[in-house]
């Protein structure tokens, strides 16, 4: 006997969705509709991904009976919308990260979510790729001894002419929630909840941060530090420090790359992958994974961790308008 995999269905047509699509092909994923608030726009994107049902508004997608999971892909300041919309109509979801613009908002996306007994992830892929994997497993093994600090730098020159999303607030503009997100994200992921946080940026008048800097305090003393921009370019390094070793992660760390691991014995090794695709079919592997198991959230990704980052990027903010 076999089953059919989930259906998913994209909602947001722009550039990360077209990223996903072709990582869902890569994974053997079944993409099954697209909507759009434009017919136009879906059909094109359904024609060049070969996805059989385009719909012209996010209503009808999220009411085609062949769409178990909605992938979110519109711009940060849409998601709570429209991550209330697929769960009103009960279907599993993947949210684009950053998952909200604030805590609140994350936190009521979460309670809805639970409330109708719907799975819901951020999509944080970086934390589903092998190379975090092979990461987690090094430290789990004690090869960096006891974790002191995480370092991490994601700058990229973006677009900031008048009308771009990234300097649109209610779209959620800003370095922090489309690059630093990353960054926060892997400092909680290794060392821990946050205890304090001391951030500066730049910000603009309409309020959107272009760059900034953040050092972040975690249980046990630990401390991570962190700069975004999306005016320049960076390192986009980053290295996971313990008393016994350092784990440095190649530029760009949040992507499907390699890393090399030095010991206090001055052992070194280096692991390269051999990529199949961008990596974002790891996560269309979890949420399935988890579905099936009956779950309703991811181990790697918590919902309450989720809500916990959002509310560190709120200090942050706040910090980076109270500096400007």
């Amino acid at each position: 006997m076999t089953t059919t995999s989930p259906g998913w269905g994209i909602l947001g047509p722009g550039g990360i969705a077209g990223a996903f699509a072709r990582d869902l092909a890569v994974g053997g994923h079944r993409l099954v509709a697209v909507g759009s608030r434009d017919q136009g726009r879906a059909d094109r994107f359904a024609e060049t991904h070969g996805i059989p049902n385009s719909h012209g508004t996010y209503e009808a997608l999220v009411a085609d009976p062949e769409v178990d999971i909605v992938y979110i892909a519109t711009p940060h300041g849409l998601h709570r919308e429209h991550a209330m919309l697929a769960i009103d109509a009960g279907k599993h979801l993947l949210v684009e990260k950053a998952f909200t613009t604030t805590g609140d908002d994350a936190q009521a996306v979460v309670d809805a979510a639970r409330a109708k007994g719907v799975f819901v992830m951020e999509a944080m892929w970086t934390r589903f790729l092998p190379t975090m994997e092979a990461v987690r497993e090094r430290i789990a093994a004690g090869e960096l001894g006891e974790l002191v600090s995480v370092t991490a730098d994601h700058s990229q020159m973006l677009d900031l002419s008048p009308g771009s999303r990234m300097i649109e607030p209610s779209l959620g503009g800003g370095a922090l929630l489309d690059l630093g997100v990353y960054c926060v994200s892997l400092a909680r992921a290794i060392l821990g909840p946050v205890t304090s946080v001391h951030a500066a940026g730049v910000v603009d008048a309409a309020g959107v941060d272009h760059r900034g800097a953040a050092m972040l305090t975690h249980a046990g003393g630990r401390m991570s530090t962190l700069t975004f921009s999306m005016e320049t370019l960076g390192s986009n390094r980053a290295t996971i420090a313990g008393t016994q070793g350092v784990i440095e992660l190649d530029p760009a760390f949040y992507t499907w790359t390699g890393f090399t691991r030095r010991s206090a014995t001055l052992e070194k090794e280096t692991v390269v992958p051999e990529l199949q695709g961008r990596g974002m079919q790891f996560q269309a592997a979890e949420v399935e994974r988890r579905i099936a198991a009956g779950e309703l959230e991811s181990p790697v990704m918590p919902l309450d961790e989720t809500v916990a980052i959002m509310r560190v990027m709120d200090e942050i903010t706040a910090q980076m308008r109270a500096s400007a």
